[in-house]
């Protein structure tokens, strides 16, 4: 059996990015345009499973493309004693180091044409700490005609607040005095309105935003198409049409989807309706373990009183409905509405209804309620 081409798995790039060519494009512009160009600090926001890590895949693949050092981290605690103590530490060792005897190490990415450079950086504990740091990397650098990228993934995580309200700090120094700096960042819309809101950073607010949405029905059959036809296979137009509608135009369900049908019948030169059939069965099945668990496992069980309650509309929920089915006035789940938004679950639909964010949410409820 032929290799699956599908990647069905958390921040990695699939073999086709469909649907967000502009969206790269113009960070590219950006990087090309030199300091002051506004794409070079980049916020991407959207829904669980539609491609947040990708992008910051894709940026840096862009970066790179360019000659740019690139630091990939995630809002995690510790996320400045990694970066100042690991991360920018090991840049300096590779930039000292020449091309060839350069080892690859976790996070950090260097031109192969960058090394055997005479360069020290300054110790974490110096005065300055991380600002000192990145101005000494960046004067290297820019002498060197190139730049860095740094890239924050879970930006919205309140576990790493005070660190990423510093980086920002830092970085917009940066931005200020015109260094080769450019920052891209991944988080939940409703959870980076609530980390901007609360006024952690102007830099992170001056960003430019990417609201990453499903994709058209067109992108999701050729997300799906081009790497069935590029690896020797074919599927009909009536089991791509259905493959395609069943993702709901959510790239991660379209790695799944395709991966799936991929794996229907080995034999087979054409992936047909039944295989899609079968296919979109299970990965309702693994995309309930992979994105809708986790999510509800994060939330109180109030919280999850709320979910219960919304899986007895067929669709929108309303507001009425939820509080009368709780027992709880106005003020009591407006609460919970909130911090479900918040939490990327559901979303507002029109004064007063609410909907569930993720596709097949409400399924997994359903079929799960008694155990969660």
């Amino acid at each position: 059996m032929t290799r699956s081409p599908f990647r069905p798995s958390f921040g990695t790039n699939p073999p086709t990015v469909a649907g967000r060519d502009a969206v790269v494009a113009e960070f590219a512009d950006a990087l090309d345009s030199g300091p002051g160009a506004r794409g070079r600090a980049a916020l991407f926001t959207g829904n669980r499973g539609i491609g947040k890590t990708v992008m910051l895949n894709e940026s840096e693949a862009v970066a790179r493309e360019r000659g740019w050092v690139v630091v990939s981290e995630t809002a995690t605690p510790g996320l400045l004693d990694r970066i100042t103590r690991e991360s920018l530490p090991e840049l300096a060792d590779l930039l000292r180091q020449g091309p060839r005897e350069q080892r690859r190490v976790s996070g950090v990415h260097l031109p192969a044409n960058l090394g055997g450079v005479d360069f020290e950086l300054p110790a974490a504990e110096s005065p300055g700490g991380l600002r000192t740091q990145l101005n000494a990397l960046t004067d290297e650098l820019e002498r060197n005609g190139t730049g860095l990228l740094l890239t924050l993934d879970e930006v919205h995580s309140r576990r790493a607040r005070d660190d990423v309200a510093q980086l920002c700090a830092v970085v917009q120094h940066a931005f200020r005095e015109e260094r080769p700096v450019a920052f891209a960042a991944a988080g939940l819309p409703a959870a980076v309105q609530d980390l901007l809101s609360e006024d952690v950073s102007t830099f992170l607010r001056r960003a430019r935003r990417y609201v990453l949405e499903p994709l058209t029905p067109v992108a999701a059959e050729e997300a799906l198409r081009v790497p069935v036809v590029d690896n020797g296979r074919r599927i009909g137009s009536a089991a791509l049409t259905r493959a395609a509608a069943a993702t709901y135009g959510y790239p991660f369900l379209v790695q799944l989807v395709g991966d799936q049908a991929w794996r229907q019948d080995a034999s087979s030169e054409e992936i047909t309706e039944d295989h899609v059939a079968v296919a979109v069965e299970a990965s309702l099945r693994e995309v309930g373990a992979l994105v809708h668990e986790p999510a509800l496992n994060d939330l109180s069980e109030t919280d999850r009183a709320f979910v219960k309650v919304m899986v007895e509309d067929e669709g929108e929920s309303a507001i009425a409905d939820v509080e009368r089915r709780l027992g709880r006035d106005h003020g009591y789940v407006s609460r919970y509405r909130s911090r479900l938004i918040v939490a990327g679950i559901i979303e507002p639909t029109r004064r007063g209804y609410v909907d569930f964010t993720i596709p097949y949410m409400r399924e997994f409820v359903r079929a799960n309620r008694d155990r969660l």
